[in-house]
């Protein structure tokens, strides 16, 4: 791959994923706080990412795989995302807005694998070429929190627009990629063709099985953290949250350079065991701080996400990779992410938004919240998640045979 191409497909990633930090981070204080949706509400918005993920895969390969150049259907989506996301900007209803994210959240999910596909094609050598491209697209969150949080207008509808303004320049900037024809011939679309029953039978495996249920269960809790974080620190007072918060994505990108070294000592099951621990430690420290004398602990709650997303979430694509055959790895990591960020995560959009909405108080016309209560929960769950896992889980388990060759790319989304 030539130089040129690396930066075009740079470029690339970092706009994708600009467009989704600008707004979705800040969505909830926006919601809350300005248009006083109440905590069921905000919990069904945020979700709407995951329905998105839930429709996806099912986008990918019966739509995008077999009949349109992926460079055209990129520009499609978000041409169509930018007039989505300006028109939900400018509602005041619940109902209204809610559909407009809907639709948007369907369009714009499905464009993180085909920015992954796009780039691979470009590639001789995805296994060495794809990580410092990729890395483009957490840049690209960092800026837009950075740029939010300093100007200061999380609370308002401008982020859902500044996103809508990115998403725009991105369906034309898609229309100069190279010419990325499908390689799958047109042919009967069958939902089959999507999780192949062979995908499957790698849940036959007691190990993988219960790593399939642990995942999901998991990411019933974090959808705490992305739906309600800013408007939290925000409620708290902490200045310049959505700034802060992108914190989280440079201690990834840490993380990331880690995972081989921790990979060789602890092995799987720990790997992932310190992720979940991770998330019950960020709960905690999130219930007992404050924005004055213990802000270190909100400080630390954020740079756990390094710990929280890549030794749980990464090391579990690495290592439903090593489980697969080399034929069934696309169809097995796509079920595994259908399993979390799409049915976990929405299950976890509306328990989160149920639980907040519980522990919201109204006092002289304002909401304000016991968000103790509220990150202890989580907390909880989390917990009992790790500790089932501890004692039902086995790195090798004989029914199920390991695949061939380690994971050949970084995950796909952001976490």
């Amino acid at each position: 791959m030539k130089k040129q191409m690396g930066v075009r497909l740079g470029l690339m990633m970092l706009m994708e994923y600009f467009i989704w930090g600008a707004w979705y981070v800040t969505l909830g204080t926006w919601l809350a706080q300005t248009l006083r949706f109440n905590g069921e509400q905000v919990g069904l918005a945020a979700g709407v990412t995951a329905i998105g993920a839930i429709i996806s895969p099912f986008f990918i390969g019966l739509i995008a795989d077999r009949l349109f150049a992926t460079q055209r259907v990129l520009a499609a989506l978000h041409l169509l995302g930018a007039v989505l996301l300006f028109t939900a900007s400018r509602q005041t209803g619940f109902a209204p807005f809610y559909a407009l994210v809907l639709v948007y959240s369907c369009c714009y999910m499905p464009t993180m694998s085909l920015t992954n596909s796009l780039a691979f094609r470009q590639m001789r050598d995805p296994q060495t070429q794809f990580g410092p491209i990729r890395v483009m697209g957490t840049l690209g969150w960092i800026v837009a929190g950075i740029v939010i949080g300093s100007l200061r207008i999380e609370a308002t509808a401008l982020p859902m627009r500044v996103a809508a303004s990115c998403s725009l320049l991105m369906g034309l900037y898609c229309l100069t990629l190279p010419h990325t024809p499908p390689l799958a011939q047109a042919s009967r679309l069958r939902v089959r063709s999507i999780f192949p029953k062979e995908a499957f039978q790698i849940l036959s495996g007691r190990s993988v099985a219960v790593f399939a249920v642990a995942s999901f269960l998991i990411c019933i809790p974090l959808q705490f953290y992305y739906a309600f974080t800013n408007l939290f620190l925000n409620q708290q007072g902490v200045v310049n949250a959505a700034g802060k918060m992108t914190g989280g994505q440079m201690s990834e990108l840490f993380c990331m350079l880690l995972i081989p070294w921790f990979f060789r000592r602890l092995g799987v099951k720990y790997m992932l065991v310190a992720g979940m621990l991770a998330w019950v430690l960020r709960y905690l420290l999130f219930a007992y701080g404050n924005a004055g004398p213990r802000m270190w602990m909100f400080w630390a709650g954020i740079l756990l996400h390094g710990i929280c997303y890549d030794f749980f979430f990464v090391t579990g694509q690495i290592y439903i990779d090593r489980k697969a055959t080399a034929a069934l790895r696309a169809a097995a990591q796509g079920l595994i992410t259908f399993i979390t960020y799409g049915a976990g995560m929405f299950v976890g959009s509306w328990l989160s938004g149920a639980v907040v909405e519980h522990y919201s108080v109204v006092l002289r016309g304002a909401t304000t919240y016991q968000w103790r209560a509220i990150w202890l929960f989580p907390a909880a769950c989390a917990a009992l998640v790790l500790v089932l896992f501890l004692v039902t889980f086995s790195e090798r388990d004989a029914s199920t045979p390991e695949g061939v060759g380690e994971a050949s790319a970084m995950p796909s989304t952001v976490g």
